[in-house]
């Protein structure tokens, strides 16, 4: 009889398994009999629409909070439940979506937090053991592409940037050498080269034997990553297999239960007049010479790297961040815009990056926030806030974006991110705005609700409304915008036709260090 050895190597193990997990809030069945098996060393894309589970699935696994039914396994031992700190113990980190950083630590204290926690048994040491919390975060800095000089490990979390941050984040995670590492959105703020650079990190990861759990919803990085999708809807998991393996189109139709061809929105090339010019605008030390047109109607995309100068160009037409040299003129006539209030009167309408530190009131309702940047007129005349008016404003928003509640009293925060987001334009609509810039419409919300925004905002620009999309998600600009402008370093580098633009093409430019104008 011969016997045969198998390669342990070869073997896959499992690291964690959920068995039939149930999760039940107060008139909310938020998980329904999950069965799911991890494996170390291997990737997995969570994917599904806001809503469906994946929060709550990534909360049990975290230990935040305890499913209502069903049984944990971690490394084969049994569990009913985790606490935070064995889900950390037992080395399982994850990366939040809100980052969970502490903004009044250093960048190496941050980093090798996790490490002192589980170290203390949950209690931090009055004092830090300095020399090896930097050498700690030293380590893992340089893993995901940060600096690691003692100037950068002594800076405090809130001056960075939020990109920054981000990669801060996964360092943590990085640090901890942790079995298994949950993503939630983890390149929100990232720019495509910090992309690419956190991919190499996950390989990385993977390449040491540890299991990553990557929730997102763009799906063109879940492709670049590889590995298995896990898609959920309606707090079960529909289906799971090889991502290769799945077309965009078929993912998404698994998300929703909707076809969505992904295909293009903007239809036809539109834009009657010119509505808003600038000239040699600039902002010292951001961006310069900027000479640009938007016409009425028509969706004007703006794109480039994180220090191209796209976001302060953003923030400088909405009154943010003042340019300090240049002209702005809005149907022939020469505006100023100083602070926000400037861009209101002259009614142009942003919706920042960030809805959530930014944008909403997060604990107020629906009507409270959509109302804000109208107080004044729906005031009597004796300054009392009408609130039948307000009430109508705020219903009929509702309806018109298709925010989904069964009332406008709710707070905003129990909405899902694509609810949320759709208050936030509703709130700048109110203002009847001329232009509407939209900074990441679409950062953090699933694709049905992508869907339903991008056709509420072709809508918009079909009625006259001139919209400035300012985004990264390049296919997003190729299915949304009539032009795009790409910038680089401070300045305008390229203007190109949407319609008919390969996305390959718009990817190299968006990398290239050239500055040749193609078109216009």
């Amino acid at each position: 009889m011969t016997s045969t050895t198998q390669n342990p190597a070869a073997t896959p193990k499992v690291f964690l398994q959920l068995e039939g997990i149930h999760k039940r809030y107060a008139g909310v069945h938020a998980l329904r009999g999950v069965d799911l098996t991890i494996e170390a060393g291997e990737i997995y894309h969570l994917l599904g629409e806001n809503g469906c589970g994946k929060s709550t699935l990534i909360k049990i696994i975290s230990g935040a909070h305890a499913p209502s039914e069903g049984r944990i396994s971690i490394n084969g031992q049994p569990h009913d439940a985790l606490t935070p700190l064995q889900s950390l113990a037992l080395g399982i980190e994850t990366v939040y979506q809100d980052l969970s950083l502490l903004p009044n630590m250093s960048v190496a204290e941050n980093v090798a937090l996790s490490e002192q926690l589980v170290a203390g048994n949950g209690r931090l040491a009055r004092r830090f053991d300095r020399h090896a919390v930097n050498a700690t975060a030293a380590r893992a800095l340089a893993a995901v592409g940060l600096p690691s000089d003692p100037h950068f490990l002594s800076t405090r979390a809130d001056e960075l940037p939020i990109a920054t941050r981000q990669l801060l984040a996964i360092a943590r995670a990085v640090a901890t050498s942790a079995k298994m590492v949950i993503m939630d959105e983890p390149t929100t703020s990232l720019t495509q080269k910090e992309v690419d650079n956190l991919i190499s990190v996950i390989e990385g990861l993977r390449a040491q034997g540890v299991a990553v759990l990557f929730v997102s919803h763009k799906l063109d990085e879940c492709y670049a990553i590889g590995g298995q999708a896990i898609v959920f809807r309606d707090g079960s998991k529909v289906t799971q297999g090889p991502i290769a393996n799945y077309t965009k189109a078929e993912l998404a139709h698994a998300m929703t239960g909707k076809n969505l061809d992904g295909g293009r929105y903007r239809q036809r090339s539109h834009g009657d007049g010119e509505l808003l010019r600038i000239k040699g605008l600039g902002r010292r030390g951001y961006f310069s010479g900027v000479d640009l047109t938007l016409h009425k109607g028509e969706i004007l995309g703006i794109t480039g790297l994180l220090d191209s100068g796209r976001n302060e160009l953003a923030l400088a037409l909405a009154g943010v961040q003042p340019a300090d040299s240049g002209e702005i003129f809005l149907d022939g006539q020469h505006i100023t815009l100083r602070n926000p209030n400037d861009a209101i009167a002259q009614r142009i309408g942003y919706v920042p990056e960030d809805r959530l530190s930014e944008g909403l009131f997060l604990d107020k309702s629906i009507r409270e926030n959509i109302i804000t940047t109208v107080l004044n007129t729906l005031r009597s005349r004796f300054g009392a806030l009408d609130a039948r008016r307000a009430q109508a404003l705020a219903e009929s928003t509702v309806k018109d974006l298709q925010i989904a509640t069964p009332d406008v009293d709710r707070p905003v925060q129990s909405l899902s991110g694509g609810n949320q987001q759709r208050v936030l334009i509703g709130r700048w609509l109110a203002i009847a705005p001329r232009v509407l810039i939209l900074h990441g419409p679409t950062v953090g919300v699933d694709v049905g609700s992508k869907d339903i925004i991008y056709r509420i905002v072709q809508r918009l620009a079909e009625d006259g409304l001139a919209v400035l999309l300012v985004s990264d998600d390049l296919p997003e600009l190729l299915q949304n915008c009539d032009r795009i402008v790409m910038m680089r370093k401070g300045r305008i580098a390229n203007v190109f036709d949407a319609e008919g633009l390969e996305e390959e093409t718009l990817y190299h430019a968006l990398i290239s260090d050239q500055t040749s104008k193609v078109a216009s």
